[in-house]
């Protein structure tokens, strides 16, 4: 994981915290967007530290809110009796016809909202949350293959550049 640090003081530079490598892998990714957080100050400077996971989590729409669950912040190491819980459920701020536009598409059979990624924008934390569908083996076996040929065809060329 890249340390956040003091490199994301520019208004549009994006500071990568952690990414959900799975998340690729395991669903078919239909739709995309940005949304901020609702963080205590301990985890926003373990955030900084570069500490997160999106292994397992996912979000959830209640009624007018969309919520984080699953998503582990570790607790920060000079935090006192007031740390936060590592995995508790986060919030996640949208707009309101963004909430709809979502719950829409995940309320659907076989869909499902998941984290792509998590980073800092401009100092602020965000986190990119998509609609899937879940992806079935042979599926992935053949998203497998096309990366494969893909990654192929790019050794070769470059070969063939290099001549």
């Amino acid at each position: 994981m890249a340390k956040a640090g003091k490199a994301d003081a520019g208004a549009d530079e994006m500071v990568n915290i952690c990414r959900n490598r799975r998340a690729t892998h395991d669903y078919e990714i239909l739709d995309r967007i940005e949304c901020g957080m609702v963080l205590v100050g301990t985890e926003v400077k373990s955030l900084r530290d570069g500490h997160a996971s999106l292994d397992d989590a996912y979000a959830r729409i209640d009624g007018d809110e969309v919520w984080l669950v699953g998503a582990e912040i570790p607790e920060y190491p000079f935090g006192n009796r007031l740390n936060h819980k590592p995995k508790r459920t986060r919030k996640l701020l949208l707009h309101r016809r963004e909430i709809d536009k979502f719950a829409g598409k995940a309320a659907q059979r076989g869909f499902t909202l998941i984290p792509l990624q998590m980073y800092f924008k401009g100092g602020v934390a965000k986190i990119e949350i998509a609609v899937g569908k879940g992806k079935q083996a042979h599926d992935k076996r053949e998203s497998l293959k096309k990366a494969d040929a893909r990654r192929e065809i790019d050794r070769a060329m470059s070969a063939k550049r290099k001549r």
